[in-house]
């Protein structure tokens, strides 16, 4: 019989500590080297969840900011296959 006071059962437990692993692993290894695995596993709850949070926004941020806009895409190649010569004179001139 298992007490369910807490929420926590061992029907459960595995996949909660999975996930509280993952959090710590995510946290420390793209945070940088700016955490220590032992002081995020024993970070409060809120604060690991908000640090979590936070290092998902940059990144999606940077993942955000190096997409091309639709003004910056060249293509030398057109949807038949076929080399654009004049496009891909001007863009290798300045390779000379």
């Amino acid at each position: 019989m298992d007490l369910t006071f807490f929420g926590l059962t061992s029907d459960t437990a595995s996949e909660t500590r999975k996930n509280i692993l993952t959090e710590v692993h995510e946290i420390v290894f793209h945070g940088g080297g700016g955490y220590v695995w032992s002081e995020v596993y024993n970070m409060p709850i809120y604060l690991r969840r908000f640090t979590l949070a936070k290092l998902k926004q940059h990144f999606d941020q940077v993942k955000e900011a190096s997409k091309p806009k639709d003004s910056q895409k060249q293509t030398l190649v057109d949807s038949s296959g076929k080399v654009n010569v004049k496009q891909f004179k001007a863009a290798s001139s300045k390779y000379k």
